[in-house]
């Protein structure tokens, strides 16, 4: 029985300290980032374009989206939500320029996290590239720990990213 209690005493301890040392570590760790990733492919922008603006449609090619929900206008905006995998997330456009440019951001304040992707779409020999920028915005000392020692600042671009290469090669 002594020896038991060791351990659990021993095991608790340890994950207080691990919550301590993620704690601080993470309260050093800036609450904004940018992370940024690109990928060519071997279609024009204009399909590209309307991909990525074709929220409705992201369930068809994106494993981790279960649903989206069209919510119309607000303020002059056009909102979509998000039910994936990791939650629900509630997004607007900021800007859109067909087959150019296209700025979303997450509508929501009590996620842990905020902030805008911005779609860059450039004409290339044979096709186009898109440059998916993350503006980052977390507040919570936690996840922005894991954010950038676990997960990693672009791992959901980077999801997104071979998620529509492989959309765009089934075409």
């Amino acid at each position: 029985m002594k020896v038991a209690l060791r351990i659990a005493a021993f095991v608790f301890g340890a994950l207080v300290i691990a919550v301590i040392v993620i704690t601080v570590i993470g309260s050093r760790l800036p609450q904004e980032h940018v992370a940024s990733r690109s990928m060519r492919f071997s279609r024009p922008p204009a399909d590209i374009y309307a991909t990525v603006h074709d929220f409705a449609s992201f369930p068809d090619w994106r494993d981790e989206v279960q649903r989206v929900e069209m919510l119309g206008m607000v303020e002059g905006r056009q909102r979509f939500r998000e039910h994936s995998s990791q939650g629900t997330v509630t997004y607007e456009v900021m800007e859109s320029v067909p087959n150019e440019k296209l700025v979303t951001r997450i509508v929501d304040r009590d996620l842990g996290y905020s902030g805008s992707w911005t779609y860059a779409i450039a004409q290339t020999d044979g096709g186009s590239e898109l440059t998916i920028t993350e503006k980052g915005d977390v507040p919570n000392v936690f996840f922005r720990f894991m954010s950038r020692y676990v997960f990693g600042h672009a791992a959901t671009i980077e999801r997104y990213l071979a998620a529509l290469d492989r959309h765009m090669r089934e075409r």
